[in-house]
């Protein structure tokens, strides 16, 4: 059984966003409407009804776009799909990670409010959907298996790929680049179960969660998130990140046991 409500894919950046509506006009018809300032992309992606919008880079860009989808489109449930810096030491460039919650790492109303809480929500880890992001698991590790060999080998070599892994757990965002040792090590000693940071998925968690459609996140890890950041980010987006996005969200989306 397939939902008729579309399925709505939210990515930060526009190479992202513009390899995953190549896609969408390759599979049939698309329209394209400008709401907000961002255009939103409705047609089908590997046979799935879906509505693609480049949300743009931060928070409240990252909510302006998810609310747009929801008002606007009706969408089933959101997907966020992007980069992200690995924040665990376990967590390695190549590796991909399936958010369970997402927390605004820079969200501070002390003493008001306790850190990280959302004001007036009482909530500071918002909760990806289970079935969701089980499936998108799923298609990730059927992705590691199967398609992943078929990167070629220099790539793989250029960007030390090796052994790539899933990680499923906390993934926090703020608005601000993460990119030096001493504020990767502050981050881990203040939230240790943190796997990714990145500048997003708190914030769509955030407005999921107000408007009660499920969500789920998934990042693809381009650096470290500290002073050994890539040197070569738009050569990982067009070389990495698109083949990972590609295949994964095939996967995902033709999976045949979820509906919206």
């Amino acid at each position: 059984m397939t939902s008729t409500r579309p399925f709505g894919i939210l990515v930060p950046l526009a190479e992202e966003a513009e390899a995953l509506f190549a896609l969408m006009q390759e599979d049939g018809a698309t329209k394209t409407h400008r709401i907000g300032g961002r255009d939103y992309h409705t047609g089908h992606l590997f046979g799935r009804p879906c509505v693609l919008t480049l949300s743009r880079v931060g928070k409240v860009a990252a909510a302006t776009a998810a609310v747009g989808l929801i008002h606007e489109y009706a969408v089933g449930a959101i997907l966020n799909v992007g980069v992200a810096g690995g924040a665990a030491t376990s967590v390695k460039v190549g590796d991909i990670v399936v958010g369970e919650t997402m927390l605004q790492h820079d969200l501070d109303a002390r003493p008001i409010f306790p850190r990280y809480e959302v004001p007036l929500t009482g909530v500071s880890r918002f909760s990806a959907d289970a079935a969701i992001s089980e499936n998108l698991s799923q298609a990730v590790l059927d992705f590691l298996t199967e398609d992943l060999p078929a990167l070629p080998a220099e790539i793989r070599d250029q960007f030390a790929l090796a052994s790539p892994r899933l990680h499923q757990g906390l993934i926090i965002s703020g608005d601000q680049f993460v990119n030096g040792h001493d504020a990767v090590a502050a981050l881990r000693h203040d939230l240790p179960d943190a796997l990714a940071i990145e500048m997003e998925s708190g914030a769509i968690g955030q407005v999921c969660h107000d408007y009660g459609i499920p969500c789920a996140v998934l990042r693809i890890i381009s650096d470290s998130a500290d002073d050994n950041a890539h040197v070569d980010f738009p050569a990982f987006l067009r070389a990495v990140a698109s083949y990972y996005s590609h295949h994964i969200l095939r996967r995902f989306l033709t999976r045949a046991d979820w509906t919206l």
